[in-house]
C-alpha cells in the first residue's frame, strides 16, 4: 500500500454520523484547525465549517486559502487582536438574528495565546450558546511528545518583548513545579533562550518544538545549560514557530523545609510577619505565600 492509496476509514459509516448530529442556530462554534499537517481538521469541524452561516477569523486571507482547500466557501468576518470588541459585537446581533457563526484562528485552537476569548465572552454575556469543538493545540502537542512526567502544565504563552519585563516573569515561575508552556517566534528564539538560561537551573530539561506537525518538524530535549549552543549549532533551528517546555521546579527536600523554616523563625523574631516571609523568599528562593501561611502557623504556636 502507498502513501497515496485510500485508508480503510475512508468508507466507515461514522464519517456520515456528523450531518446526524444536532447543531443548534443562534450559536457560535469555536473550531480548532490545524497547526500545520491540514488533514489534522476533525470531522466534526469540517461540518460546522460548511453547516454556518459566516466564519469570524483571525485573518481572512489565511482562513480563505484553508477553507478552498476543503471546498468550503462562507463570508468571513475579521475577528483579530484589534477589532476584538466591535467584533464580538457584531457577531451577537447577527447571533440573535439566528444565525450559526464558526470562530477560528490562524491556527491551532482559538482564544488560547490567539484572539477570540473576548469575543467569546461577550457571547457569553448576551447568554447565547458557545460549543467547542475540539482539535490542535500546539501546547498539547508538544507535551505530548516531550517525555517530561509531570501531571501538571502551566501554560504561560508569548512572554514580554522587553527584556526587564521578560526576566520579572521568568523570575516568578522559577518555583513553579508544574511543567512550564512557552510560545516563542523565530526572530526572538535566540534571545529567548538565554533569558531562559539566565533564569533557570542549567540541569532542569528544555524541550524546543519547532514547526509542529509540518514537514520540517523537530523536537530536541536537553538540559538547559545545553540549550544555547544546540539552537546555535544550525541555522535551521531559528526557523518556524516554536513551543518551548521547561521541567518544572524540583520538590524540596525535607532539609530544604528545615532550613527555610530555620531562617523564617529568625526573621519573624524581628520582623513583621509580612516582611519576614518576603525576606524569607529572597533568601531560600521557596514561594512567599506559602512562607507566609507557615509564619502564621508559627505565630499561633507561639
Amino acid at each position: 500500500m502507498t502513501v497515496h492509496e485510500s485508508s480503510p476509514i475512508a468508507a466507515l459509516p461514522v464519517l456520515g454520523e456528523t450531518a446526524l448530529q444536532t447543531y443548534p442556530t443562534a450559536t457560535l462554534y469555536v473550531v480548532a484547525t490545524p497547526i500545520g499537517n491540514v488533514t489534522d481538521i476533525g470531522l466534526r469541524a469540517l461540518h460546522v465549517l460548511g453547516l454556518v452561516d459566516a466564519i469570524a477569523c483571525e485573518d481572512t486571507r489565511n482562513t480563505a486559502h484553508l477553507m478552498q482547500r476543503f471546498g468550503i466557501s462562507k463570508p468571513l468576518l475579521a475577528a483579530h487582536m484589534h477589532n476584538e470588541r466591535e467584533a464580538g459585537e457584531a457577531i451577537v446581533r447577527r447571533l440573535q438574528g439566528g444565525e450559526r457563526i464558526a470562530l477560528v484562528s490562524d491556527a491551532g485552537t482559538p482564544a488560547v495565546s490567539d484572539p477570540g476569548a473576548k469575543i467569546v465572552d461577550a457571547v457569553r454575556a448576551a447568554g447565547l450558546r458557545v460549543v467547542p469543538l475540539p482539535g490542535a493545540s500546539a501546547a498539547i502537542t508538544a507535551l505530548s511528545a516531550s517525555g517530561l512526567v509531570n501531571d501538571q502544565f502551566h501554560f504561560v504563552g508569548f512572554l514580554p518583548a522587553k527584556p526587564k519585563q521578560r526576566e520579572t516573569v521568568l523570575a516568578s515561575l522559577r518555583n513553579v513545579a508544574a511543567t512550564l508552556v512557552f510560545y516563542e517566534a523565530p526572530h526572538r528564539i535566540a534571545e529567548f533562550t538565554q533569558s531562559l538560561v539566565a533564569a533557570f537551573e542549567p540541569t532542569r530539561q528544555v524541550v524546543f518544538a519547532r514547526e509542529l506537525t509540518k514537514l520540517f518538524e523537530e523536537i530536541h530535549r536537553c538540559p538547559l545549560a545545553e540549550a544555547a549552543a544546540w539552537l546555535a549549532g544550525d541555522a535551521h533551528r531559528e526557523k518556524g514557530e516554536f513551543v518551548v517546555l521547561v521541567e518544572g521546579a524540583p520538590a524540596q527536600t525535607d532539609a530544604q523545609e528545615a532550613e527555610a523554616e530555620r531562617i523564617l523563625k529568625i526573621l519573624l523574631a524581628e520582623l513583621p510577619l509580612k516582611q519576614a516571609a518576603s525576606l524569607a523568599a529572597q533568601i531560600t528562593g521557596q514561594k512567599k505565600n506559602a512562607l507566609y501561611d507557615r509564619a502564621l502557623a508559627l505565630k499561633g504556636e507561639g
